[in-house]
């Protein structure tokens, strides 16, 4: 599944054709997350706060209608939660759950007026990182983990806004309808925020 997808990746982003190229619109963005977990096992985690960089090729379909696929590295998790679930672990103060992933967010944006775009779809998400920080400004305090799901099957929908000179800004939200450990019922959740050029 994960070579499937990440193969997928590749094609969207490296196979076509010299007449295509002269449409598609090719970028880089950045920005900051507001990451945390929803479900009944997790009593009220405060969110992390992490980024995103990657990504993005702008293939138009119609006059206001574009698919938009993405490659993300994007940061999340959260902070000082207790879980009531034995084959998991209590959190106390000042210690952050990092659980950081490769997106691949294939998106619908639908143009609502000149620069103004909807955009929603499906993420394929792949596990790259995942640790408790005791300490999460110092160095050295890290204890790497191998209880999070490797795949994530997710969705996203945000809004952006893209400037005639091909700055744009945006801000999304995902969520990850796959269970964060299998069976935990424990989902992942985060609000995107950031900036982008297309070329």
């Amino acid at each position: 599944m994960k070579k499937s997808i990440l193969i997928i990746a590749v094609v969207l982003f490296g196979t076509t054709t010299l007449s295509a190229q002269e449409y598609w619109n090719f970028g880089v963005k950045g920005g900051v997350n507001f990451s945390t977990v929803t479900g009944d096992y997790i009593d009220s985690p405060k969110s992390r706060t992490g980024f995103n960089i990657g990504v993005l090729a702008e293939i138009p379909i119609a006059d206001r209608f574009s698919i938009q696929p993405e490659v993300l590295y994007s940061a999340q998790g959260f902070t000082e939660a207790s879980i009531d679930q034995d084959n998991f672990a209590d959190i106390d103060d000042n210690v952050e759950y990092q659980l950081d992933y490769i997106q691949v967010p294939v998106l619908a944006k639908i143009y609502l007026i000149d620069g103004l775009s909807l955009q929603a779809g499906p993420s394929f998400n792949f596990k790259v990182n995942e640790e408790w920080d005791y300490t999460p400004l110092e160095e050295g305090n890290d204890v790497e983990l191998d209880e999070a799901q490797s795949f994530e099957f997710g969705g996203a929908a945000g809004l952006e806004y893209k400037f005639n000179n091909g700055f744009f800004v945006q801000g999304r939200y995902s969520y990850g309808f796959t269970d964060v450990i299998e069976d935990s019922e424990i989902n992942n959740s985060t609000i995107q925020a950031g900036v982008g050029y297309t070329f």
